[in-house]
């Protein structure tokens, strides 16, 4: 039996990812085709593109690809996220030594994977990034995460400063690895900046020109100039006698 559903591409997007961009061109430029947004946790992004839970998924890197192909997007700013009144807020920015001594709290879905965080990790590690935000507001410690996190779980008696040194948090494409459909070839081809109606094999540069092309095209530009132009401003033409 033929189902009656339209076709659905289905993109999963870890928490603070922003797919809104990519959304609205695809919508543009494949009205027959649904793009579902799926909202995934970070730690199972991964494995919902492998299981095929999503066609394809925005994750943050690192993270294991075994069986993946990622295409890395964009890269977010690592922050602290503390109280208002904590010490470190009087500062605009921070560095990882201004952190070695504070507590910090690691909550089970960390999306950073960053191995020499600055700090001390309390014993007791929440379940996710929201519980870990409350913590955080009872003043048991620093959360060291992406900026756009710290924008997703904003509180009026929390702030965040931008860790100078921290290394980028990047957020990836991860799609199954080896050949792809054509409606995932397609949302690549998107993020990639491809123009609409363009296929996958015209993304290489043009050929260049020829010394020879050049020399024509510069000479039928003056040409076309000169026509346009007419007589030289100021002069006239001379009259013939009679």
């Amino acid at each position: 039996m033929t189902s009656s559903l339209p076709p659905v591409l289905r993109l999963g997007y870890v928490p603070g990812a922003t797919p809104a961009k990519w959304a609205r061109i695809w919508d543009e430029r494949h009205p027959d085709v649904r793009l579902e947004l799926v909202p995934v946790a970070a730690a199972d992004a991964a494995d919902a593109v492998r299981e095929g839970a999503v066609d394809l998924a925005l994750v943050r890197l690192p993270t294991p690809t075994t069986g993946l192909a990622t295409i890395t997007l964009y890269e977010e700013q690592v922050v602290a996220l503390v109280p208002k009144e904590h010490h470190t807020a009087a500062a605009d920015e921070l560095t990882t030594q201004d952190l070695e001594d504070e507590p910090t709290i690691a909550p089970l879905d960390d999306a950073l994977y960053w191995a020499e965080a600055p700090g001390t990790p309390i014993e007791h590690r929440p379940e996710n990034t929201e519980a870990a935000v409350e913590l955080v507001a009872a003043g048991l410690g620093v959360l060291l995460v992406p900026q756009s996190l710290a924008r997703l779980h904003h509180r009026r008696d929390l702030t965040f400063r931008p860790i100078t040194d921290a290394p980028p948090s990047p957020v990836a494409l991860a799609v199954p690895a080896g050949e792809q459909s054509d409606r995932v070839a397609d949302f690549i081809g998107i993020v990639r900046g491809r123009k609409a109606g363009s296929s996958r094999g015209n993304s290489e540069p043009a050929p260049k020109r020829t010394a020879r092309e050049k020399t024509l095209a510069k000479q039928a530009a003056r040409a076309a100039a000169g026509k346009k132009q007419g007589p030289a401003k100021g002069k006239s033409a001379k009259r013939t006698r009679r």
